[in-house]
């Protein structure tokens, strides 16, 4: 289930507010510039559908984003239990980061949170099937996606290189519950 805990920044284990309701998270994040929708495919997609299947089921809202956005790219990115990389790509998206350009991902199919760090705020947003969040450029955040991580996301980039984080050195994520206690 989708969910938002919103926690002071100094108190990470003590949740102020939790929304589980599709328009009351997106109301909530829409408050701080961050886009959250629900989207459902403009086709039916079989399990294990290639990247090109995955972006012409969702092409209505993929070039919707592009033209609203100026993005540029639109890619899919899958991790199963089973990638010989997935430790170290956790411990690189679980340093807080920013990044010079939204960064946007729709969850074709799994789970991810992401945790916004917004002025004295940590949003926690747990994010699963059919969910997109666009966290705004500039915005300090992390993403954990467990220690087996199983997803498949949509990702739109205006930069063609890709996925470029600036780190913050600020050791905020450390003190925040992970993905295996908020989704157990």
């Amino acid at each position: 289930m989708s969910f938002l805990n919103i926690c002071d920044a100094d108190q990470p284990g003590q949740v102020k507010q939790s929304l589980t309701e599709g328009a009351a998270i997106q109301a909530a994040l829409g408050e701080k510039g961050v886009r959250f929708e629900r989207w459902q495919a403009n086709q039916p997609l079989t399990e294990g559908a290639d990247q090109e299947a995955i972006l012409a089921a969702y092409s209505d809202e993929v070039a919707r984003l592009k033209q609203d956005n100026g993005f540029q790219t639109a890619d899919v990115i899958s991790l199963t239990p089973d990638h010989p990389d997935k430790a170290a790509l956790r411990l690189k998206f679980l340093s807080e980061h920013i990044h010079s350009e939204d960064e946007v991902r729709f969850f074709v199919r799994g789970s991810g949170m992401f945790y916004l760090h917004l002025d004295n705020e940590v949003f926690v947003v747990g994010c699963e099937q059919e969910d997109l969040i666009s966290v705004p450029a500039g915005a300090k955040h992390w993403f954990d996606m467990g220690d087996n991580p199983d997803f498949t996301c949509i990702r739109l980039f205006t930069n063609p290189e890709g996925w470029v984080a600036q780190y913050t050195e600020d050791k905020i994520a450390d003190g925040f519950p992970r993905f295996e206690e908020l989704s157990a």
